[in-house]
């Protein structure tokens, strides 16, 4: 890796940890304003006070998600989309590029790929064509990789999501995020089988008690951290989850050490 990605690298991991705790906030190509990325502004604001590590956008929010007055928080661009309106949601294109990206302010990029979709191919070609780009331009790349499509029976088994995590490495990620596979014991082999930093996605929205005891699992497992969205910015109290994530990711508490910091008794 390149001076320039490890100079920007540490603007969205913890440079003491090499632990990362991203929330993105890209839904609005995929399902348009919903709750939580209405005044982004103030969301970035409070995952930020939450500890987080950078956020994801797309370039034409950047101004609207930066132009706020808390901490300072890492910023990650994303370069590739599709919406549900889409005959083929899984079909991800590329709508952004790493230069604009990097013209924009972004101390990294990412991009979304699914393994088995019908244009899976269309998507790695794209996939390659970024990491030269990141590459080129010193950026760091987060790549995420799901496995998704007709024959995918189950994007969290644990075979699968191995494939997905080192396609990541091959093409050239920086970091992979992927699909938690449910178990320490079955992510600890894709842990394995990838030589860059693996996160886990947040996922479909689950309870505090479930979003705290997967990051615990996957760091257990031997993650990086995590990328989570709408169980971050759409909770009751983000500041407080994004805290106890954080408690877990970096500090290497337990879940239930975690709880106390989300009820606020720590």
């Amino acid at each position: 890796m390149g001076i320039g990605k490890e100079v920007r690298k540490e603007r969205i991991m913890n440079r003491e940890t090499g632990k990362t705790v991203i929330v993105p906030m890209d839904h609005g190509v995929t399902v348009g304003p919903i709750r939580g990325l209405i005044d982004l502004p103030k969301t970035v604001d409070m995952v930020a006070e939450g500890g987080a590590n950078a956020v994801v956008e797309h370039v034409g929010m950047v101004g609207q998600g930066h132009r706020r007055y808390g901490r300072d928080i890492g910023l990650i661009v994303h370069l590739s989309g599709s919406t549900t309106l889409s005959p083929d949601p899984n079909r991800k294109v590329l709508v952004c590029s790493v230069e604009r990206a990097v013209r924009t302010g972004a101390d990294a990029v990412s991009i979304h790929v699914n393994i088995g979709a019908e244009n899976e191919g269309e998507m790695l070609e794209a996939f390659g064509e970024v990491a030269e780009g990141a590459d080129y331009w010193g950026i760091p790349l987060l790549a995420m990789v799901y496995p998704r499509g007709p024959k995918v029976a189950n994007e969290k088994d644990v075979e699968n999501v191995k494939i997905a995590a080192r396609v990541g490495a091959e093409l050239g990620a920086d970091i992979v995020k992927v699909p938690y596979t449910g178990s320490p014991k079955t992510f600890k082999d894709v842990v394995e089988g990838c030589p860059v930093p693996v996160v886990i996605a947040g996922g479909s929205k689950l309870s505090d008690e479930e979003t705290l005891k997967m990051v615990e699992g996957a760091m257990k497992a031997g993650a990086s951290g995590l990328s989570m969205g709408r169980n971050a910015f759409q909770h009751e109290h983000p500041v407080r989850l994004v805290s106890a994530a954080c408690a877990i990711v970096q500090e290497g508490k337990t879940a239930k050490e975690a709880m106390k910091i989300l009820e606020g008794k720590a």
